[in-house]
């Protein structure tokens, strides 16, 4: 739940419906890239697992929300969907032409927690319960990692060590890249100087950072990615 001053409150993490359709804006995919094995950490409540299973992926979502078990984590996920939250009660932060009004990305998070609980429900070995910077897989496990809302968008809760250490984590389970999206925080405001400085890190552990402009903008100013990969 929100604050009075519409921020949410340290502790919390919002739980979330994406759809397949939104993971290929965000993080710039091509249908050939929809393919092999997937990481989508964290996978909260989206459809993508579900979907790009149904083109053949092999994906694996991981959250800690996952341990809740079945129905517990069913009333959070619908919960979260009926409460519309930050976007509804602040509209003006954001741009909504990909959704085209609030009405449709309201439609659109709908659509796809409803696949996601259908999915869940039928392939659970699609669903795991893990928390970064820690995860339970041996290395180079995937051919693609991506992770959305999380790194960044909490820059307020977790510190330059946790970022370090997940993106390190994530790119010990990559074979190929890791893309993070958005590179700001969940008010919008910039993690350029953070970023900065985990790409120097990153650069000495043999890893190159960059910035990937996507066709994508949601919150003001969101219109990149994160692409890392070794060499």
């Amino acid at each position: 739940m929100e604050q009075e001053d519409g921020t949410i409150p340290a502790g919390e993490y919002v739980i979330t419906a994406r759809s397949l359709d939104e993971y290929r804006a965000m993080f710039g995919l091509e249908d050939g890239q929809v393919r092999g094995r997937i990481l989508d950490c964290p996978g909260g409540g989206s459809s993508f697992a579900a979907e790009a299973g149904v083109l053949g992926a092999e994906v694996i979502a991981v959250d800690p929300v996952y341990a809740m078990g079945g129905e517990r984590l069913r009333r959070e996920v619908l919960g979260a969907i009926e409460n519309t939250g930050w976007a509804t009660a602040h509209p003006e932060r954001f741009v909504w032409d990909f959704y085209g009004d609030i009405a449709g990305h309201q439609a659109i998070r709908e659509r796809a927690a409803a696949r996601f609980l259908a999915d869940l429900d039928s392939n659970p070995r699609r669903y795991r319960a893990g928390l970064l910077p820690e995860l339970d897989f041996p290395d180079a496990h995937f051919d693609l990692v991506l992770s959305s809302h999380l790194l960044f968008t909490y820059a307020d809760r977790l510190d330059y060590d946790f970022h370090l250490a997940a993106l390190r984590e994530l790119l010990r389970v990559s074979a190929g890249q890791v893309r993070v999206f958005p590179l700001v925080d969940y008010l919008g405001g910039s993690c350029e100087d953070l970023i900065d400085a985990l790409s120097l890190d990153l650069a000495a552990d043999g890893v190159r950072a960059e910035r990937v402009p996507v066709e994508f903008e949601f919150q003001h100013g969101a219109t990149s990615m994160l692409r890392l990969r070794r060499g």
